[in-house]
């Protein structure tokens, strides 16, 4: 724990998995030292690489472990150039005052277009086709090729990706069921399901847009296999571990399931350089895709963007209005003071303590702000300008103390 927050040439970002090059320049231009790296890295290598650095941006495949985070002792704020957190392990974080903001809406659009579009190569067989004209064989016949129109896509996971698949689906002409464990108000004509097995039942799609974490893990398995249509299509664009692969592989074969379309995998190549292994290669009715959902120019340039924005407020102001795990403070404009950011457990007394050290230096507070969650209590507190040093040292020796920083 550091007295006083880095000048900004101390402070060095490590940019992981080709991270759009947007967030080097931004990050460049505030004055940081980064350095970008195209793959991950595994465990032991980035526990090597992460102990100067003060900021970390990552995407899906990097994982976040509590060594990762023990060993990172000047690491302030982590990025997550994705929607999903699951790789990253929010307990190690908050217990080191970490701050993690990830960018949860800016792919949004990207992955339904890719959605809709597998959709419709699912139900009209397009990539089989084009397969066999390549091999020199011409087939034209509408065998097993249906519209879009009138059918009933179930959308699992009503959050921004899944509504927004929602609206676009039902302007295509077809039907929205979804379901989701937190009560989401529905859009459109799209209709609610009291349970994940009446969405099954009753659709001819089936999209998944859930997070990864543990209780998902083979969300989608023989029971529920059992209890979808017949001829009906799975689409996976949300987690590798939803799925339970040799299953699906067993209702592909046997015709229960017209065709499936996956964009992530239980285990995934770390970079372009490996190889990727995996039970579906070579099942036509399968299409695959290498975790690309959100890959396009406009998605990364909005990621790339938005993250480094939300993690250089909170470095030069505090603002955690957009963390994923913090408790949400926007802050006013920091003017002729200095502020005192604390970051603690929330315990009792830990306020009372904090003002108490404050008045004994006979400290005038211009500003006090307090925002908690289950974890972390988070004061910010600017004062004048003049001020005696050893309050800096009281206040970090307060038991439950996390981090303090100091903004001038």
């Amino acid at each position: 724990m550091r007295e006083l927050s880095y000048p900004k040439n101390k402070i060095n970002v490590l940019l992981l998995e080709k991270v759009d090059k947007i967030a080097f320049d931004l990050f460049k231009e505030e004055g940081y030292n980064v350095e970008s790296l195209d793959g991950s890295l595994s465990e032991k290598d980035l526990i090597k690489k992460i102990k100067d650095v003060s900021i970390l941006g990552i995407r899906s495949k990097t994982i976040i472990s509590e060594k990762v985070i023990k060993s990172a002792n000047k690491l302030l704020a982590i990025g997550a150039f994705c929607i999903g957190t699951n790789q990253i392990k929010f307990e190690s974080c908050n217990d080191s005052g970490i701050v993690v903001f990830n960018a949860p809406y800016s792919n949004t659009r990207s992955v339904v277009e890719i959605v809709i579009a597998q959709i419709i190569n699912l139900m009209r067989k397009i990539v089989i086709k084009s397969n066999k004209m390549h091999s020199g064989v011409w087939r034209k016949d509408s065998l097993d090729s249906f519209e879009i129109r009138n059918k009933v896509i179930g959308i699992v996971g009503y959050g921004n990706i899944g509504s927004q698949l929602s609206v676009i689906s039902e302007a295509l002409g077809m039907k929205v069921l979804y379901y989701d464990i937190v009560d989401k108000l529905s859009i459109g004509n799209a209709k609610k399901c009291k349970s994940l097995n009446d969405l099954l039942k009753n659709s001819d799609i089936v999209s998944l847009h859930v997070d990864g974490k543990k209780s998902n893990t083979n969300l989608i398995s023989d029971k529920e296999f059992s209890i979808m249509k017949e001829k009906s299509i799975l689409v996976n664009y949300s987690r590798g571990n939803v799925v339970d692969i040799d299953s699906l592989i067993k209702n592909i074969k046997s015709k229960k399931l017209m065709g499936a379309a996956l964009d992530v995998f239980p285990e995934e190549p770390s970079n372009n350089k490996e190889k990727f292994k995996s039970k579906v290669k070579g099942i036509e009715e399968i299409i695959l895709s290498p975790h690309i959902g959100g890959s396009t120019k406009e998605a990364q340039k909005n990621i790339g963007s938005y993250v480094p924005d939300k993690i250089i407020d909170f470095i030069n102001s505090g603002n955690t209005s957009s963390s994923v795990n913090f408790p949400k403070l926007s802050l006013p404009e920091q003017s002729d003071s200095h502020r005192l950011i604390h970051i603690h457990k929330n315990q009792p007394g830990v306020m009372l303590k904090i003002n108490k050290i404050i008045s004994e230096y006979n400290i005038n507070i211009k500003g006090q702000y307090l925002k908690t969650n289950e974890e972390i209590g988070y004061v910010i507190t600017d004062i004048d300008s003049v001020y005696n040093k050893e309050v800096v040292k009281s206040l970090k020796n307060i038991p439950a103390t996390l981090k303090l920083r100091v903004l001038y």
